[in-house]
């Protein structure tokens, strides 16, 4: 028994090694997770599992003290409204561990009205404090913070030395770390890609402007050095380390095959300036990055995105959204992306498709002081027919919106019912925009339908938001990532159709003004009916589809949002999973008592 228990811990061991370059712990986690993350340089690392069936999650916190420590989950980022779970290891090796609930900043109390938080194993060694525990993704308790899909906010904290009546204060040994708990992507070590192959587009001393947002574009000639076709494996975002608060997103476009360019003079300038001679660069995405998400992304080994050979991409272009809020003039960039290139051919070509709608305002006129507006896109049948046969996987997830984002969520429909989400961002963060790795791949086929809502909060707001690409504007693209790669679909997008918008406005004209249309948003006057009102004309207004591939979008009319049968409400399940649990433990027991009472 003791030699299977030595080999086990070794292949533990093993695996824990192989993907923990960043962790601190001298110790080694009690079991295998699917995700870790080092909380703080030589001091806490956090290794977790989340069964959706059973919808719980399983942590492992390690800090380095011999005192108490603590992992929660916060509303807002801070102590007010923290859900804890905080434990520790007396002198004879026992766990304690306490389900705690935060206030405000004081000292967070004992939740006495359910414990929701189960400490499963610990120990202490080497001067580290190890507690293996677990609780619900959303335990229904008013004292306890829903674990949601998403990003997730975590704060910890520890303390030097054992609680004798409670605990002492932490001072200034705390953290907190934003992170999607469901579908953390586990970016890799870049060390992993040392020796590879790779190409990469950055900006040259690009002198940033002194205006607040600046969209730079640059088209670039695909990398000519491999005459046999390779596949990309990952991707880094280059940010200049001098530009970490200047930096808002990226994003590289693939040039339509059609597009031809005199090599020696590349366009390159603020993108609203010359979209006009680049206009089969600015529609098919190649892949994207945003403020918060991390600076590497491995593609899944099953795919990669292809280069060389005859694959027909020949220019790409890069869009760098630059967020110069202080306006400071003279400074300079080289960001960019940088792909490494696998030494072996995958099974698939990578792909991307976006699903939601045009950042226009057509699309997009969000109304002030509204806690809650909800703006709907649907992608039909008609778009998805030219899907492959044997249909498509989708891998990832990258909601984006703008600042009044509060979720985005895109469901899969099939014969007018929803079958499952493709991915549901329901807590998402501006300032946090992770890849999200679906926790099980994702089959989608020809004649699947598509629905993705955008949820805003403008209380903050005196004025309108209109749709855009400045930071102050807002945006509702919803894109993943999927193999095997299909060279005639990019994207599925919808907006209110100008006619919808004209009733609106009690014009007869025949033509749509822009300029006028755009005045007349910014002139509303806004009551709480009128808020009501519009989002009433969302619900119901007529729409405009664009799909496809720059080449060849197509465009199709709806007198509105095509119907379907949702998925029921979401219920808590704590009560059952509790039974279902509480029976199990039973079950042990009695099997325990039973092998006693034999002996």
């Amino acid at each position: 028994m003791t030699r299977l228990y030595v080999i086990i811990q070794l292949i533990i061991s093993l695996v824990v090694l192989k993907n923990c370059d960043s962790i601190s712990s001298p110790l080694l986690p009690f079991t295998t997770y699917k995700h870790m993350t080092e909380l703080q340089t030589n001091t806490a690392d956090l290794w977790w599992t989340v069964d959706d069936n059973d919808r719980e999650i399983t942590f492992e916190l390690h800090i380095k003290t011999t005192g108490w420590i603590a992992l929660g989950v916060s509303p807002a980022g801070g102590m007010k409204g923290a859900d804890i779970g905080l434990g520790w290891i007396d002198q004879t090796g026992r766990v304690h561990f306490q389900d705690r609930y935060s206030y405000d900043t004081s000292r967070p109390v004992i939740d006495n009205t359910t414990t929701d938080w189960y400490a499963l194993r610990g120990r202490e060694e080497s001067g580290w404090t190890a507690i293996q525990f677990k609780r619900l993704l959303d335990t229904c308790d008013i004292m306890d913070v829903a674990i949601k899909s998403g990003t997730n906010i975590l704060i910890f904290a520890y303390g030097l030395v054992d609680p004798d009546d409670d605990i002492t204060y932490h001072q200034n040994r705390r953290g907190s770390r934003i992170i999607p708990l469901r579908s953390y992507a586990n970016p890799p070590p870049e060390d992993k890609f040392t020796g590879l192959d790779y190409f990469e587009f950055r900006s040259n001393n690009y002198v940033v402007p002194s205006t607040d947002t600046t969209y730079h574009c640059k088209v670039y000639k695909a990398p000519s050095g491999f005459p046999k076709k390779r596949h990309a494996i990952a991707h880094k975002t280059l940010i200049d380390s001098a530009n970490q608060d200047l930096i808002h997103h990226l994003v590289l476009y693939e040039c339509d095959p059609s597009v031809k360019f005199d090599d020696d003079k590349l366009p390159e300038g603020v993108c609203d300036e010359f979209y006009g001679q680049v206009p089969m660069c600015s529609s098919n995405i190649a892949t994207a990055w945003a403020i918060g998400g991390d600076d590497i992304v491995e593609f899944p080994r099953e795919a990669g995105y292809p280069v060389g050979d005859d694959f027909p991409i020949q220019y790409y272009m890069l869009q760098m959204h630059y967020d110069n809020s202080r306006q400071t003039a003279n400074r300079t960039d080289s960001s960019g992306i940088r792909f490494y290139i696998g030494k072996e051919l995958r099974q698939y070509d990578l792909g991307y498709l976006t699903f939601g709608t045009e950042p226009d305002l057509l699309a997009l006129a969000i109304p002030p002081k509204v806690d809650r507006f909800v703006v709907d896109a649907y992608c039909p049948a008609e778009a998805t027919r030219n899907f492959p046969e044997s249909g498509i996987t989708v891998v990832s997830a990258f909601p984006h919106t703008h600042l009044q984002g509060l979720s985005i969520r895109t469901k899969l429909i099939r014969n007018k019912t929803v079958v499952q989400d493709l991915f549901n961002a329901e807590s998402y963060d501006f300032n946090y925009q992770f890849v999200n790795r679906l926790p099980k791949p994702v089959k989608l086929y020809r004649g699947d339908e598509f629905a993705t809502r955008c949820v805003y909060n403008t209380m903050n707001k005196n004025e309108i938001t209109l749709g855009g690409e400045r930071t102050k504007d807002e945006m509702c693209s919803h894109m993943f990532a999927y193999y095997p790669r299909m060279n005639n679909f990019y994207g599925c997008y919808m907006s209110n159709s100008a006619e919808a918008w004209q009733t609106m406005m009690n014009s007869s004209s025949t033509n749509f003004d822009e300029d006028k249309f755009k005045d007349w948003l910014l002139e509303q006057k806004w009551t709480p009916e009128r808020v009501i009102q519009w989002q009433n004309f969302y619900n119901n207004a007529s729409r405009r589809l664009m799909y496809g591939e720059a080449a060849n979008l197509q465009f199709e009319s709806f007198a509105s949002l095509p119907k379907y049968k949702d998925l029921a409400p979401e219920t808590c399940m704590k009560n059952s999973a509790i039974r279902e649990h509480t029976f199990i433990l039973v079950i042990l027991m009695l099997i325990v008592m039973k092998a006693m009472i034999a002996k």
